[in-house]
Protein backbone atom coordinates (compact mmCIF):
# COMPACT_ATOMS: atom_id res chain seq x y z
CA UNK A 1 0.00 0.00 0.00
CA UNK A 2 1.32 3.45 -0.90
CA UNK A 3 2.26 5.81 1.93
CA UNK A 4 0.59 8.83 0.27
CA UNK A 5 3.09 11.38 1.58
CA UNK A 6 1.60 14.78 2.44
CA UNK A 7 3.94 17.24 0.69
CA UNK A 8 6.36 17.83 -2.17
CA UNK A 9 9.92 16.96 -1.14
CA UNK A 10 11.33 19.95 -3.01
CA UNK A 11 8.98 22.88 -2.34
CA UNK A 12 6.94 21.47 0.58
CA UNK A 13 3.65 22.16 -1.23
CA UNK A 14 0.70 20.36 0.34
CA UNK A 15 -0.30 17.24 -1.62
CA UNK A 16 -3.34 15.75 0.12
CA UNK A 17 -4.63 12.24 -0.60
CA UNK A 18 -6.85 13.52 -3.41
CA UNK A 19 -4.31 15.80 -5.11
CA UNK A 20 -4.12 15.64 -8.90
CA UNK A 21 -0.65 17.23 -8.75
CA UNK A 22 1.21 14.52 -6.81
CA UNK A 23 3.86 12.52 -8.65
CA UNK A 24 5.87 9.59 -7.29
CA UNK A 25 8.87 7.53 -8.30
CA UNK A 26 9.29 3.81 -7.73
CA UNK A 27 10.45 4.47 -4.14
CA UNK A 28 7.47 6.78 -3.46
CA UNK A 29 9.55 9.94 -3.42
CA UNK A 30 6.80 12.53 -3.77
CA UNK A 31 6.94 15.77 -5.76
CA UNK A 32 4.39 18.18 -7.22
CA UNK A 33 4.03 18.38 -11.00
CA UNK A 34 5.75 21.77 -11.12
CA UNK A 35 8.86 20.45 -9.35
CA UNK A 36 8.88 17.32 -11.51
CA UNK A 37 9.04 19.61 -14.55
CA UNK A 38 11.96 21.52 -12.97
CA UNK A 39 13.67 18.17 -12.33
CA UNK A 40 13.14 17.20 -16.00
CA UNK A 41 11.15 14.14 -14.90
CA UNK A 42 14.09 12.52 -13.09
CA UNK A 43 13.93 11.71 -9.38
CA UNK A 44 16.85 13.39 -7.58
CA UNK A 45 17.00 10.54 -5.07
CA UNK A 46 17.08 7.44 -7.29
CA UNK A 47 17.39 8.71 -10.87
CA UNK A 48 14.13 7.05 -11.89
CA UNK A 49 11.10 8.56 -13.55
CA UNK A 50 7.82 9.77 -12.11
CA UNK A 51 4.21 8.67 -12.46
CA UNK A 52 1.00 10.30 -11.27
CA UNK A 53 0.24 9.20 -7.72
CA UNK A 54 -3.12 7.44 -7.39
CA UNK A 55 -5.83 9.12 -5.32
CA UNK A 56 -6.80 7.33 -2.13
CA UNK A 57 -10.63 7.45 -1.92
CA UNK A 58 -11.98 9.39 1.07
CA UNK A 59 -14.06 6.44 2.27
CA UNK A 60 -10.85 4.41 2.78
CA UNK A 61 -8.91 7.02 4.75
CA UNK A 62 -9.99 5.83 8.18
CA UNK A 63 -8.97 2.23 7.52
CA UNK A 64 -5.93 3.06 5.34
CA UNK A 65 -4.49 6.27 6.73
CA UNK A 66 -2.10 8.41 4.74
CA UNK A 67 1.37 9.33 5.97
CA UNK A 68 1.85 12.42 8.11
CA UNK A 69 5.64 12.31 7.78
CA UNK A 70 6.96 15.31 5.86
CA UNK A 71 10.07 14.71 3.78
CA UNK A 72 11.46 18.14 2.87
CA UNK A 73 14.77 18.00 1.01
CA UNK A 74 15.02 20.92 -1.43
CA UNK A 75 16.97 19.95 -4.53
CA UNK A 76 19.95 21.91 -5.81
CA UNK A 77 18.65 22.15 -9.37
CA UNK A 78 22.01 23.09 -10.88
CA UNK A 79 23.68 20.00 -9.41
CA UNK A 80 20.67 17.79 -10.30
CA UNK A 81 20.58 18.89 -13.92
CA UNK A 82 24.35 18.44 -14.30
CA UNK A 83 24.14 14.96 -12.78
CA UNK A 84 21.21 13.64 -14.79
CA UNK A 85 21.60 15.49 -18.10
CA UNK A 86 25.01 14.09 -18.93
Amino acid sequence: MLEIRPTCENCNKSLPHDSNEAMICTFECTFCMYCVSLLKGVCPNCGGGFEKRPIRPSQLLQKYQVSTVIVYKPVDLKVHLQKFNS
